[in-house]
C-alpha cells in the first residue's frame, strides 16, 4: 500500500478515525511506591532492588528501587489531575497484585482495594477510560519463594484466582483488561538470563517453560472472564505483547527469512498460540528441539482465541535494550512502528489492533524541555496514522508511555519516559508538564494532524523580470586551444601509419583567437539555454587568476577565457552573477602567498583583495552587471579577526565598484550569505526560542548585521562573549569597529544575498553529548518525521519562508536574491524524484514569502548545475563524458516557463520582452533601421540588375 517516493516518507497532514482513543500509562512499580504502605506485601521488583549486588550485565535500578519512585500512591489526585489536563480518553494503568493480595493468594488488602477504587472512581468522574493490566512484572514474592514463580505450574490457576478477585471486585467500571505486560521479558529475563527479577538464570529451558505457563495463565484468565463476566460486564480482555521490528542486512531471500524468525522467537512465541492455531511458531519448533514445550491438542484449542483484541507494546523497553542480540539473528534492528503494525495486519488476520505502551525516552538529567521525547513520539504516532490510511491496519488506540516519570526498570531513573516531569529529590513530587503535555494535548485536541492553510500549495507567479537562476561553483575551464589555432602545416600518411604527419618548417598565417575556440563554453552554454534560465551564477579561481596575489603575475588566458565566458551567456540573454571569492578547502581558494600568512587573520589580506577586485572590474565588467564579493563565507570555520576583515574586504570592494565602476558598467554588487533556518525544538519552549534566536546571530547576523543592519557585530553575540569570557578560561575576543569603519561597512549592499539549504532544530536541554554545542549551550536535534536526503539533510521546505520573513523583519524590505538552493541525490534513486519534490515545495515557500507576506524576492537559484562539478547536487548528471538532463532539470524548466505555479484564477502577468545586454551587440541594436534601410538597397539592387540582365539578353536573341 505504498505510495511512490518520497511521497510515501512524506509527514502526512490528516486525522485519526473518529472515536479514536488517546491515551497514557503506568506501572504499579514504576509510578506507585508506597512498599510498605497499606499492608503491601514485598514483590520480586521490591526484593531484587534491595539486592546488595546486582548481577552481572544487568545495570544499577537506582538508590532505593521503586521504594517511593512517583509516589502515586500517596499522590492518587495529582496523577488524575495530569490525565484532565491532557485531555486522554483512557489511562492505563496496573494493579499491584502483591497490593491486593500481599502473599500472592488469599486474604484480600482492604487497603489495597480502596486504594484502586478509589482511582476507578476518580477516572468514572472525568470521563476517562480505565484499561486495567492485572500482571506487570511485580509478582508476589511470597509466590515466587512458595513455588518458584512462574516456572511452577502451579501458577497459572493462582493467577487466575488473583483475576477473578479483580473482576469480581472491579469490572463493573472497567471495559479493557490486559492479563499481563509482555511475557517475553518476564520469562526470558526473568527465569532464563536473569537480568531482570525474580533473577532465575535458568538459562533457555527454564526460559521456555515459564512462557509456557505464562500462556497457559492469560488463556485461563480469559476464558474466565468469557464464560462468567463478559456478559454481565461486556469487557474486553487481552494481553500486552512488545515486539522489536527487524530489517534484512541484505534484500536476499535467506536474510529476510532470518528476520521472519526473529519475529517469530519474540512476538510470535506468544501472539501465534493466541491469535492462529495455539501452538509455537513452526521457526520455534524446528530450532529448539526438545527445549520448546508441548502444548496437548486440548490446550491448543483452549489457548487460540484468546485476546479480544491486539494489544501491542512498542518502544524503548524492549528494543535495543531487553533484545538478546541472538534473537536478531544477524539481522538490522529497527524502530518502525508501521511496518510491524502492517506485519501484524498480515501475520495475524487483521487484528484490532490497541497500542498500549509506545514512546522513547531522554535522558535522566533532562527536566521540561524533552524535544527528542516529542520527536519519536511525533514519529510513532504518524506512523500509526500512515498504517491506517496507506495500508489498512485497523488502529483503534494509542498510548503514550508514560504519564510521568518513574523507575525505568533495569534502567532505573538514568532515562525519563513520562510526559509530566517528576523531581524524585523532593518531597512532595509535583507534577510538572513537560512541553510533551503541550504536544499531545494539542494533537488529542485535533485528533491529528489536520491539513493547515500554511501547508497547502500555493498558485500564483513570481514579478516580471524575476531572476531564474543556476549554480555551478566553478564553471569548467578548459583553454586547450582549438585546432583552428594551430599554424603548422599537416600531411596524412593514408599509406603506412594512417595519421596526421607536421611538416617542419611550414606554416600557416595565424588567425585571433575568438570565443568560439573555446568548445567547453559552447557545451556549458548550450546546456543552460536548454535549462531556460535567465541567470548563471559562478565563483572566479583568486589563487588562478592572481597566482602571487598580486598583480605581479596575471593568468591572462584564464581572464580571457572568463571574459568570453560572460559574453557568450550574455549573446543568449543569461545574465552572468559572479562571485569574486568563494572559500573552498584547499587554501580557502586564497592564492598560496596569502593563505600561507594567515590568511584573513592577516589585514594585509584585505588590499590584496581590493586590487584583485578592481582587476576583476576593469577586466570583466564590461559583461558583468551583477556582482558577489565573497560567496558563503563559512563562518563555522571563521574565527572572529578573519570575520572582522573579511566584512571590511567586502566593504572596501563594495565603495570601490561605487566609486569607480558602478556609473559606467551600471551593475550591482552585495555579499552572499549562507543562511540555513534555525527552529526551537520545543515550540513552547522560550528558553529554546532563546536559543535559536542566538544561532541565527551567530550563524546570519554575525556577517549580516554589519552590513545591513547598524554597522556593528549584533548586539547577543557581544553579551554572550562576554559571559563566556567571565565564566571560561579561554577569551573568544569580537573585536571593535571605529566609527569610520562602521560607516564603511554599514549599507555596503545592493541586495541581500543568501543560500538555504535546510533547517536545523536547537534546544538548550543537553541531551546527546556529541550533538552539543558546550560553546553556544546549544544541544542539536533532529526530527525523525522529516524527509531526509541520502547525505542526512532534512528537506524542511517551509524553513525557507521562515527565513525570508526573518530577514524582512530585521533589515527591512531589502531586495532579496536565493543565491543557492539544492539537495544531494543518490545516483540509484529512482528518477530523481527527491530533487524535483524538494524544488517544487522550496520554489513554493519561496512564492508564498514574495506573495503572502511581501518579501521583497527578487530571485531564485539552484544549485547545482551538473554532477561533474558538484556530484550528485547537479540538475544533470555526467556519466562517460556526457551531460543528461535529470527530471529535475525538466521539472525546473517547467517552472521557469511558468513563472511559478500558475492556476485557473491567476491574473495573466504580461511581462515586456527582454533585450540581451551584450556589448558587442550594441551596434545591431541602435542601427536597427540603418541595417533595414541598407538591407532593402541591397535586394533592390539585386533585382535591378536581374531585369537588366534577363531583358538585355531577351533583346540580344530578337536580333539574331
Amino acid at each position: 500500500a505504498r505510495l511512490p517516493y518520497p511521497q510515501d516518507q512524506l509527514f502526512l497532514h490528516d486525522t485519526f478515525p473518529d472515536g479514536f482513543l488517546w491515551g497514557a500509562g503506568s506501572a504499579a512499580y514504576q509510578t506507585e511506591g508506597g512498599w510498605r504502605q497499606g499492608g503491601k506485601g514485598a514483590s520480586v521488583w521490591d526484593t531484587f532492588a534491595h539486592r546488595p549486588a546486582t548481577p552481572p550485565g544487568s545495570a544499577a535500578p537506582g538508590p532505593a528501587g521503586g521504594d517511593v519512585a512517583s509516589d502515586s500512591y500517596n499522590n492518587l489526585f495529582r496523577d488524575v489531575e495530569g490525565l484532565r489536563r491532557l485531555g486522554v480518553s483512557h489511562y492505563r494503568f496496573s494493579l499491584a497484585w502483591a497490593r491486593l493480595l500481599p502473599n500472592g493468594t488469599a486474604p484480600l488488602n482492604p487497603a489495597g482495594l480502596a486504594h484502586y477504587q478509589r482511582l476507578l472512581g476518580r477516572l468514572r468522574e472525568l470521563g476517562v477510560e480505565p484499561v486495567v493490566t492485572l500482571y506487570h512484572w511485580d509478582l508476589p514474592q511470597g509466590l515466587q519463594d512458595a513455588f518458584g514463580g512462574w516456572a511452577s505450574p502451579v501458577l497459572p490457576q493462582l493467577f487466575c484466582d488473583y483475576a477473578e478477585l479483580c473482576f469480581r471486585h472491579f469490572g463493573g467500571q472497567v471495559r479493557y483488561w490486559l492479563t499481563m505486560d509482555n511475557p517475553y521479558v518476564v520469562a526470558w529475563h526473568g527465569y532464563g538470563t536473569g537480568r531482570l527479577p525474580p533473577g532465575v538464570r535458568g538459562g533457555p529451558r527454564l526460559g521456555y517453560r515459564a512462557a509456557h505457563h505464562l500462556l497457559q495463565a492469560h488463556a485461563k484468565v480469559w476464558h474466565l472472564y468469557n464464560d462468567h463476566f463478559r456478559p454481565t460486564q461486556r469487557g474486553k480482555v487481552s494481553i500486552a505483547l512488545s515486539s522489536h521490528w527487524i530489517k534484512p542486512q541484505r534484500m536476499t531471500e535467506k536474510n529476510i527469512k532470518e528476520c521472519q524468525k526473529s519475529l517469530d522467537f519474540v512476538l510470535g512465541w506468544f501472539a501465534k498460540p493466541i491469535f492462529i492455531d495455539g501452538d509455537y511458531p513452526e521457526s520455534m519448533r524446528s530450532n529448539l528441539s526438545s527445549l520448546l514445550p508441548e502444548f496437548s491438542e486440548v490446550e491448543k484449542k483452549y489457548i487460540k482465541g484468546t485476546a479480544d483484541f491486539f494489544a501491542l507494546s512498542f518502544g524503548a523497553t524492549l528494543s535495543f535494550q531487553l533484545l538478546d542480540s541472538h534473537m536478531k539473528f544477524q539481522q538490522l534492528e529497527s524502530i518502525s512502528l508501521r511496518q510491524l503494525l502492517y506485519w501484524i495486519s498480515s501475520e495475524y488476520n487483521k487484528p484490532q489492533i490497541f497500542i498500549v505502551e509506545n514512546s522513547w525516552f531522554v535522558s535522566g538529567s533532562t527536566k521540561r524541555d524533552d524535544a527528542k521525547y516529542i520527536y519519536y513520539l511525533k514519529k510513532f504516532i504518524m506512523e500509526t496514522l500512515k498504517a491506517i490510511r496507506y495500508d489498512g491496519v485497523s488502529v483503534f488506540g494509542y498510548t503514550v508511555w508514560s504519564l510521568l516519570d518513574g523507575f525505568e526498570w533495569h534502567r532505573g531513573y538514568s532515562i525519563r519516559r513520562g510526559l509530566f516531569y517528576v523531581d524524585f529529590q523532593s518531597h512532595d513530587k509535583k507534577l510538572m508538564p513537560k512541553s510533551s503535555v503541550l504536544f499531545y494535548q494539542k494533537l488529542i485536541e485535533k485528533n491529528g494532524f489536520p491539513p493547515l492553510p500554511e501547508n497547502q500549495p500555493i498558485e500564483g507567479v513570481f514579478p516580471c523580470g524575476f531572476a531564474w537562476g543556476i549554480v555551478d561553483n566553478y564553471i569548467q575551464v578548459d583553454t586547450t586551444p582549438a585546432q583552428f589555432l594551430d599554424s603548422n602545416v599537416y600531411v596524412w600518411d593514408v599509406h603506412q601509419t594512417k595519421q596526421l604527419i607536421k611538416v617542419d618548417g611550414v606554416f600557416t598565417s595565424k588567425r585571433r583567437r575568438h570565443c568560439v575556440d573555446f568548445a567547453a563554453i559552447r557545451l556549458q552554454v548550450s546546456l543552460l539555454q536548454e535549462m531556460h534560465v535567465t541567470h548563471f551564477h559562478f565563483s572566479l579561481k583568486w589563487s588562478l587568476i592572481l597566482p602571487f596575489g598580486n598583480l605581479s603575475l596575471i593568468n591572462h588566458t584564464l581572464v580571457h577565457y572568463y571574459q568570453c565566458f560572460a559574453s557568450e551567456l550574455l549573446r543568449v540573454n543569461i545574465t552572468p552573477v559572479v562571485a569574486l571569492w568563494q572559500p573552498m578547502a584547499e587554501n580557502q581558494e586564497l592564492p598560496v602567498s596569502l593563505a600561507k600568512y594567515g590568511a584573513w587573520e592577516n589585514p594585509e589580506t584585505i588590499q590584496a583583495f581590493v586590487e584583485y577586485a578592481k582587476f576583476c572590474f576593469t577586466s570583466l565588467g564590461d559583461h558583468v552587471k551583477f556582482w558577489i564579493t565573497m560567496n558563503e563565507p563559512f563562518v563555522k570555520n571563521l574565527t572572529y579577526t578573519a570575520g572582522h576583515n573579511l566584512l571590511k574586504a567586502h566593504a572596501r570592494a563594495w565603495h570601490l565598484y561605487d566609486k569607480e565602476f558602478r556609473r559606467s558598467q551600471k551593475g550591482k554588487i552585495s555579499i552572499a550569505l549562507q543562511a540555513d533556518w534555525v527552529e526551537p525544538a520545543c515550540p513552547f519552549s522560550g528558553n529554546d526560542q532563546e536559543v535559536a534566536d542566538r544561532i541565527l546571530e551567530f550563524d546570519i547576523g554575525w556577517l549580516a548585521e554589519p552590513i545591513f543592519g547598524n554597522g556593528d557585530y549584533p548586539q547577543v553575540m557581544r553579551a554572550w562573549l562576554h559571559r563566556r569570557n567571565a565564566v571560561d578560561l579561554y577569551n573568544f575576543h569580537l573585536p571593535y569597529f571605529s566609527e569610520d569603519e562602521k560607516k564603511l561597512i554599514q549599507g555596503s549592499f545592493d541586495f541581500f544575498a543568501l543560500s538555504h539549504y535546510t533547517t536545523t532544530l536547537v534546544g538548550w536541554e543537553k541531551e546527546d553529548a556529541l550533538k552539543y554545542d558546550h560553546y553556544l549551550e546549544v544541544q542539536m536535534i533532529n526530527d525523525i518525521t522529516w524527509l531526509q536526503s541520502p547525505n542526512r539533510a532534512a528537506v524542511v521546505p517551509w524553513g525557507l519562508r521562515k527565513l525570508l520573513k526573518w530577514v524582512k523583519s530585521k533589515y527591512g524590505d531589502v531586495p532579496i536574491y536565493v543565491m543557492a538552493n539544492g539537495i544531494d541525490d543518490d545516483q540509484n534513486m529512482v528518477h530523481d524524484k527527491l530533487r524535483v519534490y524538494y524544488i517544487q515545495n522550496y520554489i513554493s515557500e519561496a512564492l508564498k514569502a514574495y506573495t503572502l507576506d511581501n518579501v521583497n524576492l527578487q530571485g531564485y537559484f539552484v544549485y547545482s548545475f551538473n554532477d561533474k562539478t558538484a556530484p550528485n547536487y547537479g540538475l544533470y548528471s555526467y556519466v562517460a563524458n556526457q551531460y543528461e538532463p535529470k527530471p529535475s532539470m525538466k521539472h525546473y524548466r517547467e517552472i521557469i516557463d511558468n513563472n511559478g505555479f500558475p492556476g485557473p484564477e491567476t491574473p495573466e502577468l504580461l511581462c515586456p520582452e527582454e533585450i540581451a545586454s551584450c556589448p558587442e551587440c550594441h551596434f545591431f541594436r541602435t542601427g536597427k533601421s540603418l541595417l533595414a534601410f541598407i538591407s532593402f538597397i541591397f535586394v533592390a539592387f539585386i533585382i535591378t540588375i536581374f531585369f537588366i540582365t534577363y531583358y538585355s539578353k531577351r533583346v540580344e536573341r530578337r536580333y539574331k
